[in-house]
C-alpha cells in the first residue's frame, strides 16, 4: 500500500494552483511509459486541466525523443481530431528527474481494442464516422508539413465526445482522435547521415516505405486504407500465407502487384474508398482532402458533435 501511495505522487501544476497525481501505467511505447493522471485542486474556470488526462513520460536522460514528439505535437493543437497536448513538466521522483508530457485521455480505448472487441468487425456507419475523423487529423497534419508514419488502430484513440450534445445513435459518443507522433517527419526530411530507416508497423506500411524507405503523405493514405479494412473485417488488411514468414510477407507488400484484402460485405461506396487508397503508384493514390469527398464519408447525416467541434477549431483558427 505504501509503494502504491509514492506512485501515486501529487505534482503542483500551473499558476492556477491545479495539481496532478500519476496513477496507473495504462500503456508503454518505444519513447515513454503513459500514465492515467487525475487532476485535484482549484476548480477554476479558467485551468486548462481537465479531471483527467494521460501523462507521457520517460527520465529526462532518455527523453529526446519524446520532446521531439511534444515539438510535433505542438503545431497541431488547434485541430479536434488529433489528441491534444496541455504541454510538458519535469518533476523529480524517487531522485529521479522526470520528463511529462501531459496529454488528452483517450477514455474510449484505441480503436483497437474497439475492433477487438467487435466480434468480426464494426458496423459501417461507425467505420464512416471514425474514418470522416482520422481523415480530418491527416488533412491537418500533411497541411503543416508532417507525415505520421505509423497510423493503425492502436494510434487511434477514442476520446468522448461533448457531454453538452445528446448522443443519438451508438458510437456517437467518442471521437477518433490520431495519436503517437513518436515517429512522424516533415515532409521530404532527408533520413540523418542518410542511413535508410524504416518507420512505423510493417503490416500498414505502404509500398514505397518498404521498396523505397520513402514516407510523405501518401504512405498515411496507404495506412488509412488498411485500418479502414481491418474495422470494416476485424482483420488486418494483410496476412501471411501457408508456409509464408513476414519477410516474405513483406516482400509481396513492397515489390508485388498485389493489393491489400477489400473485405467482401463492405458497400460498393467502401470498396472504391479502398481502391483509391490502395494504388501503388503514390501521385495516383487520393490524398486526404480528395478522399473526404468521397461519397463513402461526404458529411450526410453528419452528427452534431462533429459539427460543434468544427465550428470550435473554425473560432479558433480566426483568433
Amino acid at each position: 500500500m505504501k509503494r502504491r501511495r509514492r506512485q501515486q505522487k501529487t505534482m503542483e501544476m500551473g499558476s492556477d494552483g491545479r495539481t496532478w497525481t500519476r496513477g496507473a501505467t495504462i500503456g508503454k511505447g518505444s519513447f515513454g511509459t503513459v500514465s492515467l493522471a487525475k487532476t485535484t485542486g482549484p476548480n477554476k474556470r479558467r485551468s486548462y486541466l481537465p479531471p483527467s488526462i494521460a501523462v507521457k513520460w520517460t527520465e529526462v536522460s532518455d527523453s529526446y525523443s519524446l520532446q521531439k514528439e511534444k515539438e510535433i505535437l505542438s503545431n497541431f493543437s488547434g485541430c479536434p481530431y488529433i489528441l491534444h497536448c496541455f504541454g510538458e513538466e519535469v518533476t523529480v521522483e524517487n531522485g529521479q528527474m522526470i520528463y511529462n508530457v501531459l496529454l488528452e485521455y483517450g477514455a474510449g480505448g484505441s480503436l483497437a481494442d474497439r475492433i477487438r472487441n467487435s466480434a468480426g468487425g464494426l458496423p459501417e456507419s461507425e467505420v464512416k464516422r471514425y474514418t470522416r475523423s482520422i481523415l480530418r487529423g491527416l488533412s491537418y497534419i500533411h497541411a503543416q508539413s508532417y507525415v505520421h508514419c505509423d497510423i493503425k488502430p492502436q494510434n487511434i484513440l477514442l476520446v468522448p465526445a461533448s457531454s453538452l450534445i445528446k448522443k443519438r445513435r451508438k458510437g456517437e459518443d467518442y471521437v477518433a482522435k490520431i495519436a503517437d507522433f513518436g515517429v512522424a517527419k516533415k515532409v521530404q526530411q532527408k533520413w540523418k547521415n542518410e542511413t535508410p530507416c524504416w518507420r512505423g508497423t510493417p503490416l500498414y506500411m505502404s509500398p514505397e516505405s518498404i521498396a523505397h524507405n520513402s514516407q510523405e503523405p501518401p504512405s498515411d493514405i496507404w495506412a488509412l486504407g488498411c485500418v479502414v479494412s481491418e474495422m470494416i473485417s476485424g482483420k488486418p488488411a494483410w496476412s501471411c500465407k501457408p508456409g509464408e514468414t513476414r519477410d516474405d510477407l513483406l516482400q509481396r507488400i513492397g515489390w508485388s502487384h498485389e493489393l491489400p484484402r477489400i473485405p467482401g460485405d463492405l458497400s460498393n461506396e467502401g470498396k472504391d474508398f479502398l481502391k483509391r487508397c490502395f494504388v501503388r503508384t503514390t501521385m495516383f493514390r487520393w490524398t486526404a482532402e480528395m478522399l473526404l469527398h468521397h461519397p463513402f464519408v461526404a458529411s450526410d447525416g453528419e452528427d452534431i458533435g462533429e459539427l460543434e467541434r468544427i465550428c470550435i477549431f473554425l473560432r479558433v483558427q480566426k483568433r
